[in-house]
């Protein structure tokens, strides 16, 4: 591992990886009082929306334990974002103009960190976006999961298909020995400004529309014989 790669891993990937952290913390808070969970229950998802996807990321790529549960400094930033959004709840929702803003900017930086990480671990190009991704939607999913929402990444406009290009530009950026911050901060750009666009413009994947059943005109009743019925 180049000496710049790894001196980066370990002091802006850190930075990275908690302002992600606080960032999706963020949005779990703002689900749980939007969902009106008391003071508990309102920590718990802002941990689980700031943290979920890095320990799955950590896992898989043998990073135990999970850093999120290893350095107190996760726990502490997910359990501040989850009291200023408890108790400050009018003041942080005037500051976005919607949940999904922070949720967005949240996917951008995991993105990033996670597909660096992962390239510090080893992986190869192909493997290490995907890792990434993985690291931005999976707090989203479970945040969505607990308030028994459908995830955001499974219904809503452009979501791990943008996480996916960020992480594709870090590994670019890897290939081409380019300076991994600069990479980085171009990555999270497009990242967190396609997610925006996404909103904004209605940007979709194509969605699933299930044929009509083919009995489904056979057995419906026609209305002559509604009509007969009803006599």
């Amino acid at each position: 591992m180049p000496v710049e790669f790894r001196d980066y891993a370990t002091t802006t990937l850190l930075v990275l990886d908690l302002v992600g952290t606080f960032v999706f913390a963020l949005s779990g808070g703002l689900a749980g009082v939007k969902e009106r969970l008391d003071l508990f229950g309102v920590l718990g998802l802002s941990f689980a929306a700031g943290n979920a996807g890095g320990i799955t990321r950590d896992v898989l790529i043998g990073a135990v334990p999970p850093a999120a549960i290893r350095d107190w400094r996760y726990v502490t930033v997910s359990l501040l974002a989850g009291l200023v959004t408890f108790y400050w709840y009018p003041i942080i929702l005037r500051l976005r103009h919607h949940v999904l803003m922070f949720d967005g900017a949240g996917l951008a930086l995991f993105a990033v960190a996670g597909t660096q990480k992962a390239l510090g671990y080893g992986l190869n190009p192909v493997v290490a976006p995907l890792l990434g991704m993985l690291t931005g939607i999976g707090g989203g999913m479970l945040r969505d999961l607990l308030v028994s929402e459908i995830p955001t990444v499974l219904r809503a406009e452009l979501y791990a298909v943008v996480a996916l290009f960020g992480g594709v530009v870090v590994v670019v950026g890897h290939e081409l020995d380019l300076q991994p911050t600069a990479t980085a901060i171009v990555g999270a750009a497009l990242c967190f400004g396609l997610r925006l666009m996404a909103i904004w413009r209605g940007w979709r994947l194509p969605i699933a529309y299930p044929p009509p059943h083919p009995d489904a005109e056979a057995d419906a009743p026609s209305g002559k014989n509604e009509n007969e019925a009803q006599r």
